[in-house]
């Protein structure tokens, strides 16, 4: 079988060009898209995410600002700081980096955001929004894996769907995108009871779990189309997903590799979330 390996970051880089002309062209109008991104505490992997994130962004044409607040940092300062970034006219999306320390309630935070500026997409009245249909800030992974399938011509109308994963981040949120769309979606977890009855039925399977190689060549029936969103690294270094590639790769019709799949998709939808959040406030 010919398998088409669905690489994200080719769709990344055009979405980003057509985005960077976007910007432009809102800057003649005196619209300059602003995103503000506010980490708590020294965690190394948060730092380099947050990096990444400013960097993309001033590729193309976003200004970005970064708060880096101490370990300490009281909830209640955080959630003062949000209500001014809520009130500036000139600040288009916020972002608060995630994993926040313990003393901070994260479910308040994340719900002091105004869901217009809600660019993460976690904000329940935009999860709310999503679930019946009406037009939200998506969450960036799951809106990336639409992008992704979408640009390799992969419709879910009709189809079974099966996401391994429950998530806030990922799993509901995507499920309910391609149910939206009309697929049938079945949910599977850490709980779901003969786990390979369910995604071998799978015409789309999404796994987002965080266990390497969780999904091997039994697991999945010919032509599948296969999205891979986990990411984990090995001993020797070596990052790899949720799927076996090498035993999938000659069995189903498309597949996402790790990396160079799912994850550069992410980053490129916040950029996307925030210049619509600029148009809408303007």
């Amino acid at each position: 079988m010919s398998t088409t390996i669905m690489y994200g970051n080719v769709v990344a880089d055009q979405i980003r060009s057509n985005l960077k002309t976007e910007v432009e062209q809102l800057k003649e109008k005196a619209i300059f898209p602003r995103l503000v991104v506010v980490i708590i505490g020294n965690n190394q992997a948060s730092s380099t995410y947050v990096r990444i994130k400013k960097k993309a962004a001033e590729k193309i044409g976003i200004s970005s600002a970064v708060y880096e607040l101490e370990e300490d940092t009281s909830e209640d300062y955080l959630i003062n700081l949000i209500k001014q970034f809520n009130e500036d006219l000139n600040t288009h999306g916020i972002l608060i980096q995630l994993p926040l320390p313990k003393h901070i309630n994260e479910k308040r935070v994340l719900e002091s955001i105004s869901p217009d500026k809600d660019v993460d997409g976690f904000h329940p009245i935009n999860v709310g929004r999503l679930s019946i249909g009406q037009r939200a800030f998506l969450p960036c992974t799951p809106l990336g894996i639409i992008k992704l399938l979408d640009y390799y011509g992969v419709s879910a109308q009709g189809k079974h769907v099966v996401v391994v994963g429950r998530s806030n981040i990922v799993g509901k949120p995507v499920g309910q995108m391609l149910l939206n769309q009309h697929a049938t979606v079945t949910y599977c977890h850490s709980r779901t009871k003969n786990l390979f009855d369910y995604t071998k039925q799978a015409d789309l399977l999404i796994v987002a779990v965080g266990q390497a190689h969780l999904i091997t060549k039994e697991a999945v029936k010919e032509g599948a189309v296969v999205v891979d969103v986990g990411n984990t690294f090995l001993e020797d270094g070596k990052v790899v997903g949720d799927v076996a590639f090498d035993e999938l790769k000659d069995v189903v019709s498309h597949i996402t590799p790790v990396p160079k799949g799912v994850g550069p998709m992410t980053i490129t939808m916040l950029l996307h979330n925030t210049i619509e959040a600029a148009k809408r406030l303007n």
